[in-house]
């Protein structure tokens, strides 16, 4: 089982001067991801945005700065929005990432649930998902091959060329990222990649048929079970006490969620539907150390999954509470959970 942290670098995009604050709000990130680091969390992952709150539109820019910063914590994105990037350009990027970091490097590939980037970079969300799956297939030719020849309708042929740098590891781990679509799951099962779930709403057990269709299709297309990764990424703070954690994690989740829930037709995020999801079965895991470390046994229990990304923060957090609640996470959540499984 892996632990790690996922972020989109948040900001407040009402900043006087955005440039500014991005700057401190990056020196800050590198505290973060350091710190997961020395806590021993397996995992630090960045995702791609292109809006003025999250301010991570080159996660691999970011991520190789973090790799000469850390010793052993693996460096990924969350996602790379690959429909609207270069499949080139993204192994390249990655394989940077790879040689600065001495093989820590993952691509998590995902259609994307913020749709910025096509517009801006001159892609029509009429072809999402054909753009998406055909970048995937060159993406998987290049990660196996140095020398590539291949053909798609919606990106130029390559006839042969070396792809360089080539990465420490064989092959860069590419996981496919879902939100809750059945189609992206069967995929990810027919190709035989390892699937990260995003959870950021309802229950955790309305997933478990998602997850179930992901391993019966992995088996049905030949794939050895024994090679199954799952991986979940929930929202999560973790606190001196239950209530403290509650209370310190709402206001910027409660912005953010609902700034996003007017771009797309939700209602105001609530004091109530937040208690909701901070319930047993819920999706965010807010809490003290021991309830989250509860939640994760609960989950785990249901979906058994290999890997677990907390998603911190939500909104633009102070500095002083996310680097106490990584340390919360990985020296008494993951930790006294690593010690537990050991000893069963």
């Amino acid at each position: 089982m892996e632990y790690g942290i996922s972020s989109f670098v948040e900001m407040n995009p009402s900043a006087e001067h955005l440039g500014k604050s991005g700057q401190i709000r990056m020196a800050e990130l590198m505290e973060e991801i350091v710190l997961a680091d020395e806590v021993g969390l397996d995992v630090y992952a960045i995702g791609e945005h292109h809006r003025p709150d999250f301010i991570a539109s080159s996660p691999a820019t970011i991520l190789a700065a973090a790799a000469v910063k850390t010793q052993n914590i693996r460096l990924s994105s969350a996602v790379t929005v690959l429909g609207s990037e270069d499949p080139v350009r993204v192994y390249q990027q990655y394989a940077t990432v790879d040689l600065l970091s001495n093989g820590r490097a993952e691509i998590m590939a995902g259609r994307g649930s913020f749709i910025e980037s096509f517009p801006l970079f001159g892609y029509h969300l009429s072809d999402y998902d054909n753009l998406f799956a055909e970048k995937l297939d060159l993406l998987l030719k290049l990660n196996e091959s140095e020398f590539v020849s291949w053909k798609g309708k919606l990106r130029p042929s390559l006839n042969g060329e070396g792809i360089y740098p080539r990465p420490v590891q064989a092959k860069i781990p590419v996981w496919i990222a879902v939100g809750g679509t059945p189609s992206s799951v069967v995929r990810a099962a027919k190709l035989g990649l390892p699937l990260a779930v995003a959870i950021i709403g309802g229950s955790l057990e309305q997933f478990v048929p998602l997850l179930d269709l992901y391993r019966k299709t992995w088996v049905e297309s030949g794939h050895p079970v024994s090679e199954i990764q799952i991986g979940i990424h929930c929202h999560a703070f973790v606190g001196e006490s239950d209530e403290k954690a509650a209370n310190d994690f709402f206001p910027s989740y409660a912005e953010v969620m609902s700034r996003i829930g007017r771009e797309r037709g939700w209602g105001p995020m609530s004091r109530g539907a937040y208690e909701q999801m901070r319930g047993p079965g819920g999706s965010l895991f807010v809490g003290s150390a021991n309830t989250v470390l509860q939640k994760l046994t609960y989950m785990t229990e249901l979906f058994g999954q290999t890997r677990f990304l907390a998603h911190m923060p939500v909104g633009p957090m102070p500095h002083d509470q996310i680097m106490q609640s990584i340390n919360f996470y990985g020296n008494q959540v993951v930790q006294p959970l690593r010690e537990k499984l050991v000893t069963a």
